[in-house]
């Protein structure tokens, strides 16, 4: 009853003016909000949540039965994007989340092993739109990764048991890729479109491609040049 309640609670201050909204977030259900933050018409509900200076939230954003959801100063999240369950949802500083990505955790799977339900999304990262995301065990993004494109799949468990998902920082991956259980990807390496990653890539500055994927080549200078472009013209040169 108190967690229907809540939800309906959620639901109306959902309905509010960003400036009232905030107030509600905050008196009634201890949020902590920063400074300049922009709420658009969008459920947020987690246990514990903080919201850092400058945050712009889209309409019709959708968090829920989060424990602990942070999200970093300068993050951007545009519309119609699903955040579900989980330990930790972290989004770090200076991240953009366009539209309809599905982030998701399954709550008590039937699984073997112990599981680490956190999404962590390093500073100044990125993804695009409509990708599918499941880390019902860990999945860790580094600083100034690119999930680009549309249509790709990072999932960590199967009937039996779960495995994390490792990108390394400033790495891009492109349209429709799928990442299994386990799948780890080095710093300052590029995914090819369509990539199934079925194992672990530890060398930087590759090219990786393929059904299975493997490692076709060394990035080449223009190759290099994507993974140390900015994500975002305003990138603090820290990140």
């Amino acid at each position: 009853m108190i967690r229907k309640i809540r939800q309906i609670s959620l639901a109306l201050t959902a309905l509010l003016p960003s400036p009232i909204a905030k107030v509600c977030f905050r008196l009634v259900f201890g949020y902590k909000i920063g400074k300049r933050v922009r709420i658009g018409f969008s459920i947020i509900d987690g246990q514990e949540v903080e919201i850092g200076d400058d945050v712009s939230i889209g309409h019709f954003n959708v968090f829920t039965g989060v424990d602990k959801l942070s999200i970093g100063e300068h993050t951007r999240i545009g519309v119609l994007n699903i955040f579900r369950g989980g330990d930790e949802i972290r989004l770090g500083r200076y991240c953009e989340i366009l539209r309809l990505n599905e982030i998701n955790s399954i709550p008590e799977p039937e699984v073997v092993n112990e599981i680490d339900p956190r999404f962590i999304m390093g500073d100044g990262s990125m993804i695009g739109a409509s990708h599918k995301i499941d880390f019902t065990d860990r999945v860790e993004f580094g600083n100034r990764v690119i999930l680009g494109g549309r249509n790709s799949s990072i999932w960590t468990h199967n009937r039996q048991k779960t495995q994390p998902v490792i990108i390394g920082e400033r790495t891009y991956l492109g349209s429709e890729i799928r990442v299994a259980p386990g799948g780890e990807i080095a710093s300052k390496c590029i995914v090819g479109i369509g990539a199934v990653i079925a194992g672990k890539f530890d060398r930087p500055f590759m090219l990786i491609g393929g059904v299975p994927a493997k490692e076709i080549k060394e990035l080449d200078d223009e190759g290099k040049f994507l993974t140390e472009k900015k994500t975002r013209n305003d990138l603090p040169d820290d990140i």
